[in-house]
């Protein structure tokens, strides 16, 4: 199903290691480990992931290096996969381009389906693709149209603004700062309320129920992320 994609898993534990390969393994895909910095650097070079796994602690350089390194290239999902579990290092990582976060002890099944995710979310980077479709919401950016089971959404600027950013990302974590410095500009990257306040009205018009979101999900301290379905 998944064309036997490589998938490079980085992690000096090598029970985590095991473990994230079987599933992989399980679900198609061909990973390739490493245990330090060094090592993922040399194998990223060698079988061109399509993905990568990557704890934060290594003990031979911060994970967060790495994450900035691979990130440049564009071409790669990142998932970081740690124990640690701040507020300011998922930012951080997904600030640098990191597409996800998951944290220890993880389930197999939910990392996966969010490796998907993020792989759904490149090819359609790759590809170009201006046109996001999640259950019965079409959004397309190249016409700046938003439908609701065929019927034409009216948002406000902001709210598409709002809406659009995630779309561009979707099915990864959007960080409150990345939306508030596209959608209200630098001096207002502090102001999470006006997230608050809009992702409540986009929840309104584009939710079957807005009280249990389906679409855009709340990371609690951290930002909002589409979901695909």
């Amino acid at each position: 199903m998944n064309s036997r994609l490589k998938i490079l898993v980085v992690d000096d534990e090598v029970h985590i290691r095991r473990l994230i390969a079987v599933a992989l393994k399980r679900d198609g895909y061909e990973p390739v480990e490493a245990a330090t910095a060094k090592e993922a650097l040399s194998f990223f070079e060698i079988v061109h992931p399509a993905a990568v796994l990557i704890d934060l602690g290594l003990p031979d350089r911060d994970g967060l290096e790495l994450v900035t390194k691979f990130a440049a290239t564009k071409s790669i999902a990142i998932l970081v996969v740690s124990a640690r579990e701040s507020t300011d290092d998922k930012i951080a990582a997904l600030d640098l381009g990191a597409d996800d976060y998951v944290t220890k002890p993880f389930d197999s099944d939910e990392l996966l389906a969010r490796l998907r995710a993020a792989l759904r979310r490149q090819t359609a980077t790759v590809e170009g693709e201006t046109n996001i479709r999640t259950g019965s919401l079409d959004i397309d950016l190249g016409a700046r149209i938003v439908r609701r089971a065929g019927a034409e959404v009216r948002l406000t600027p902001k709210e598409y603004a709002f809406l659009a950013e995630l779309a561009r990302s979707a099915g990864r974590v959007v960080t409150h700062t990345q939306i508030l410095r596209s959608v209200w500009g630098a001096a207002h990257d502090r102001d999470v309320e006006y997230l608050r306040v809009t992702a409540r009205a986009l929840r309104l018009k584009l939710e079957d129920d807005p009280a249990r979101p389906a679409i855009i999900r709340n990371e609690p301290g951290i930002g909002y992320r589409l979901i695909l379905s």
